[in-house]
């Protein structure tokens, strides 16, 4: 049964799932950037719903959330507790994991971070003394990266079985700033070999050390506030300071105290918030979180299981290992704008038993005061509640958007069927975050798995690899490649963004260098091709510019092989069934071979999600088959009158099948020309080609003859060999005559179907065969197709010795001065050498061709009758 276009839309829907929400949270309109990211889509022809454009702060979507919430937390899955998060000090917020760029170090590195006056190095390791009590002589050396935590340090750790340590197992160290007594402990967790083996214990800043705490009872220091500052706890002489600025300071203290005991390169490991580039800090908050285990464990099984089907397969490893790694969820966030928490604080009451906060849910606040009722044992009425001010997580609320879009919590939605697909920025691995947040949710909330299958492709970076980053100015706006835009509206973007003019600077210089004159117009067709080559299943897509312009350029081809079409079909041209197609020639039945080899290639790829199979056989068919061999083949069939039958109904089938074959890709070039194609009689047509059957392998299989194909990549073998000695004695208008020998007569018979062709391809006059075993005919210029064929070109009296002897050798003499360069050149190392000794081949084969060239045309000069035997 033929399917439609429709049934391909999911490979081009780019999904809006959860994006308004993340602009959102960088304190930007989600509305107006809801607005561009619409636009954009629309502009690369994204086939979507349209009728179900939803907000994730509509009333629908709250409502759901809502109820997430409320039905997680009654199942003991949402619990509030005070504990370690990732936290933005220039957002002034938690952050997610996903949120939290690891941005490796190899040493000293100089940051300029928001908020910091000046410049702070990281990727070093100080050193610090700890005096052991009782012992003026005796010190603990501890390495750190972090100094400023230096204020919240409780305990140091060393190794139980670390002999240099044994002697002071029990003992108390002197805080090093305060002069506070501090344990000595063991812990087995801490490296021996790494450093001087010991290392400060801070709690309340390190998830490492928080855990390290918890075991052996210490307190909790919290000396970073949530702007970044320090905190009272560090005394008169840091409060306030800049984190950063307060480092300072504290070195500057360890050295006046004769406690600083050295600085050195250290490779690590910097948590940057992705979102505002500060340094991720650890603090202590009391936020919502979400039990991950039990869910994760349900994710982790239907995967493993099959029930869940990855694609491409070996994001299954990232899978399994995100989910057996998944800590709790914090999802409380500290922003303006935002889905507010449905949690409320019964003032000055605690839950029965509890000393901490009493804390009640509910889907309004009538609803949450009953619950505190129930809860303290006091009429609602008499409680004052205070709703929490947090929102929450965007990630939360994008997690159940497939679901509250199509009906949740009203009904449960089918997703059977659904594709989650990420914007092109994002790339594969927030996908897998965002999908994961997608199942879980979605099982626990609807009591089955949402979907079955889910595809994710690359994360589209610049061409040198760089991920897309306003501060490198490489950013690029599919509508500006689509419409093109010059260098000067590009500049006026980056100002018109949130950097600091240090990044606006380097951002602008880097727009400068890569784009010189600006994008130009490439159209959509030609991006969502270029997109679509590097296929959905591999690495990173590194997108060129430059690539989408030669696409264009391949669009530009197309349409102009349709204006020779619909020229050579004519204004009463009546299009017969496909089945009534009678092929009056080997070039007819040649060309819808590969017609329905590209149908077969197309929906190979499209079944195997390998969409740069899809554009290579297009791009193949379009272009080498149909261009460059059918359109010239027939020119001097359809310039007879009366114009034979059989080419026009080959054309119009070529046409139509390939324009659908396209449309996926190219949907609005495809439609234009389409449209222009007269219609099949006997049915109506259907009004867009993207509601039109999608051309299957199997009606088109009576077309696919591979053996023709295979025969006829032997005559082009010969077009090539014929047009390389065209170039080599420089025929530019002569179209000299050619013979075919072949020693196989079977061979000769191969050749003998498409003489017509292979002089019309190879651009000469009759073309004729040579019986085997006959004599080589005199002054011709032979070529070897193989050990069994030979082909020979006429050149008396279309080539002048005298004149092309000097012309051949000077083009020699460049290129012996070529190959001498390369063989020169230091042999290097990976694809750099295999290039190198491509071109080398290369140019001594041009080489060989020369001289052979210049040896027959020698003999012609010797064999030409001097002045006096005229």
């Amino acid at each position: 049964m033929p399917y439609s276009l429709q049934h391909l839309r999911f490979y081009w829907a780019c999904c809006i799932v959860g994006v308004w929400d993340m602009f959102a949270d960088q304190n930007l309109s989600g509305h107006r950037k809801g607005g561009e990211i619409c636009e954009q889509l629309r502009a690369l022809g994204a086939s979507l719903d349209w009728d179900r454009e939803r907000f994730t702060m509509d009333a629908g979507s709250s409502a759901a959330v809502t109820e997430a919430f409320v039905r997680l937390y009654k199942a003991g899955l949402l619990y509030r507790s005070r504990q370690l998060v990732n936290w933005s000090c220039t957002l002034r917020s938690a952050i997610s994991d996903v949120e939290v760029e690891s941005r490796p170090l190899p040493g000293r590195t100089e940051l300029r971070l928001p908020g910091c006056p000046t410049s702070v190095s990281f990727g070093l390791l100080f050193s610090v003394a700890f005096p052991v009590d009782g012992e003026p002589d005796a010190e603990v050396v501890v390495g750190t990266t972090r100094p400023e935590t230096l204020p919240g340090d409780v305990a140091v750790a060393v190794h139980p079985d670390d002999s240099r340590y044994t002697h002071l197992h029990g003992r108390q160290l002197r805080h090093p700033l305060t002069g506070q007594l501090l344990p000595l402990i063991t812990d087995s967790t801490v490296q021996p070999h790494l450093g001087t083996g010991a290392v400060k214990v801070t709690p309340a800043h390190s998830p490492a050390d928080a855990e390290l705490g918890a075991r052996h009872g210490l307190s909790l220091l919290s000396v970073i506030a949530e702007d970044g500052t320090m905190t009272s706890l560090c005394g008169d002489w840091l409060q306030g300071l800049h984190r950063f600025v307060a480092r300072e300071k504290i070195m500057s203290a360890l050295r006046e105290q004769g406690l600083f005991r050295g600085l050195q390169n250290h490779p690590m490991v910097l948590p940057i918030c992705s979102r505002s580039g500060d340094v991720v800090e650890y603090l202590l908050k009391s936020q919502w979180f979400v039990r991950c285990r039990e869910m994760g464990d349900q994710a982790a099984k239907a995967v493993k299981s099959g029930a869940l089907e990855l694609s491409p397969s070996f994001h299954q490893k990232n899978w399994q290992h995100w989910f057996s790694h998944i800590g709790d969820w914090c999802v409380s966030r500290q922003l303006w704008w935002g889905h507010r928490i449905p949690a409320y604080l019964v003032v000055e009451e605690h839950a029965k038993g509890d000393k901490e906060d009493c804390w009640v849910v509910g889907r309004t606040e009538a609803e949450a005061r009953e619950v505190a009722a129930e809860l303290t044992g006091r009429p609602g009425a008499e409680l004052t509640l205070e709703r929490d001010p947090d929102v929450l997580d965007t990630w939360f609320s994008s997690a159940l958007f497939p679901f509250s879009a199509l009906g949740w919590p009203r009904e449960t939605p089918d997703l059977a069927h659904f594709y989650p697909l990420s914007l092109l920025e994002t790339g594969s691995d927030l996908l897998l975050f965002w999908v994961g947040r997608m199942v879980m949710l979605g099982t626990q909330l609807t009591g089955q798995l949402p979907f079955n299958k889910v595809l994710l492709h690359s994360m589209v970076r610049d061409r040198q690899g760089r991920k897309m980053s306003k501060s490198l100015g490489n950013v690029l706006d599919p509508r500006d490649i689509i419409s093109g835009v010059e260098l000067q509206v590009l500049q006026e973007k980056l100002r018109d963004g949130n950097l600091d003019p240090a990044e606006l600077a380097i951002a602008a210089a880097a727009q400068r260098k890569d784009f010189p004159h600006g994008l130009p117009e490439c159209g959509t067709d030609a991006l969502r091709f270029a997109l679509c080559s590097h296929g959905a299943l591999g690495g990173d897509l590194h997108l060129s510019v430059s690539e989408v312009l030669g696409f264009r350029h391949f669009c530009n081809k197309i349409w102009n092989a349709l204006r020779f079409i619909l020229n050579a079909l004519g204004e009463k041209f009546t299009p017969l069934p496909a089945e009534e197609l009678s092929l009056a020639s080997p070039m007819d039945a040649w060309i819808l071979s590969c017609l329905a080899h590209t149908a077969q290639e197309c929906e190979r790829g499209f079944l195997t999600r390998e969409l740069a199979l899809v554009t290579h056989a297009l791009h193949h068919f379009w272009l080498h088959n149909l261009c460059d061999v059918y359109l010239e083949a027939v020119k001097p069939a359809l310039s007879h009158s009366p114009r034979p039958p059989g080419p026009p109904q080959v054309l119009f089938s070529c046409a139509d099948v390939g324009l659908r074959l396209l449309a996926p890709l190219m949907p609005f070039l495809a439609e234009e020309l389409w449209q222009r194609l007269p219609p099949r009689p006997g049915s109506p047509p259907a009004p867009s080609i993207c509601v039109a059957p999608y051309p299957s392998a199997h009606s088109l299989e009576h077309w696919h003859q591979p053996e023709l194909e295979r025969r006829f990549s032997r005559v082009q073998e010969a077009v090539q060999a014929l047009r390389a000695l065209r170039a080599t004695y420089q025929l530019t208008k002569a179209r000299p005559r050619v013979l075919l020998q072949s020693s196989e007569p079977g061979e000769q018979g191969l050749f003998e179907a498409f003489l017509e062709p292979l002089g019309t391809l190879g651009q000469c006059g009759a073309v004729g065969l040579l019986p085997p075993g006959a004599a080589a005919p005199s002054g011709w210029a032979q070529a070897s197709l193989s050990n069994t064929v030979q082909v020979y070109m006429e050149l008396q009296g279309l080539v002048d010795p005298q004149t092309h002897l000097p012309l051949l050798a000077a083009r020699r003499h460049r290129l012996q001065k070529q190959l001498d360069g390369l063989i020169a050149r230091t042999p290097s190392e990976g694809e750099a050498e295999i290039q190198r000794q491509q071109r080398l081949s290369s140019l001594q084969l041009e080489l060989s061709k020369l001289d052979k060239a210049a040896s027959h045309l020698q003999q012609l000069m010797d064999a030409s009758p001097g002045p006096g035997e005229l």
